[in-house]
């Protein structure tokens, strides 16, 4: 295998992508997977979790599948012990499962609706984070990759509390990858733009965001899950040894668009 290659493989790892049932997290295991990581498949219904994990196995590759609701503590830790008793440890997490049960103005949300996003789109992240760490620190090294959002780094319509929780997500990942760079950890954050997936369907069902999107962007359309992959599997491995405290955006021009 030629050096450059090699510093993309990930046999040996062992990954939790959280909200990996579907969509980008999906999208996400599959790719690691195709590096050579065993990839725990995690989301809140141990059915979904399961079909997806029988996929990747049905094409030769490492995936186990551990239903796991972020929101709640005890499924949290269930899932990193589980996890950690079967395959030995963490080296790779994704936090990409995250919530946004809302579409509009900041005045309308109800006050438990920003306990609800912050509970799952901060909170859990940093907690999960925290549960892998011994895991980490013992295999001498690791990789946090925080899926956030566009979102975080420019207020769009609509989505106030959304982008409140994913700037607070970009954060963490900072300051994660101060606190643990010593161990050998390393934490980034991903920004994707508008995806078609299940999650963004209230945006881009609605012809005039749809048209909007398409008029602006330099890229001209929406992307595809399977174009948060690369910079994903850039990220868990030693291709991107050097890479730590980075907010990375996949948005199709989104940051520049006028």
């Amino acid at each position: 295998m030629n050096q450059t290659k090699q510093k993309f493989d990930l046999q040996g790892k062992v990954a939790i992508i959280t909200g990996s049932s579907k969509g980008i997290g999906k999208a996400i295991a599959r790719g690691l997977a195709e590096h050579g990581a065993h990839v725990v498949i995690s989301s809140r219904d141990q059915e979904s979790c399961d079909a997806v994990a029988l996929e990747l196995r049905q094409d030769d590759l490492l995936a186990s599948a551990i239903a796991c609701h972020i929101g709640k503590e005890d499924e949290r830790k269930a899932l990193v012990e589980k996890t950690t008793a079967s395959l030995g440890g963490v080296d790779i997490l994704v936090n990409n499962a995250a919530i946004n049960p809302v579409f509009g103005p900041l005045e309308d949300a109800a006050e438990g609706i920003f306990d609800k996003i912050m509970d799952v789109n901060v909170k859990a992240p940093w907690m999960l984070s925290n549960l892998v760490l011994p895991s980490m620190q013992s295999r001498k090294g690791g990789s946090i990759i925080n899926i956030a959002s566009v979102e975080a780094l420019t207020p769009g319509m609509g989505l106030g509390l959304y982008s409140t929780s994913k700037a607070a997500l970009l954060m963490l990942t900072k300051n994660q990858a101060k606190e643990w760079g010593k161990y050998g950890i390393r934490s980034n954050a991903l920004c994707p733009g508008l995806i078609k997936t299940k999650f963004s369907a209230a945006l881009w069902q609605n012809e005039k965001i749809l048209q909007k999107v398409e008029r602006t962007l330099p890229s001209g359309r929406m992307g595809m899950p399977e174009e948060m992959v690369g910079m994903v599997c850039l990220l868990a491995s030693d291709a991107g040894s050097y890479m730590t405290g980075g907010v990375y955006t996949a948005d199709g021009g989104y940051m520049i668009a006028g």
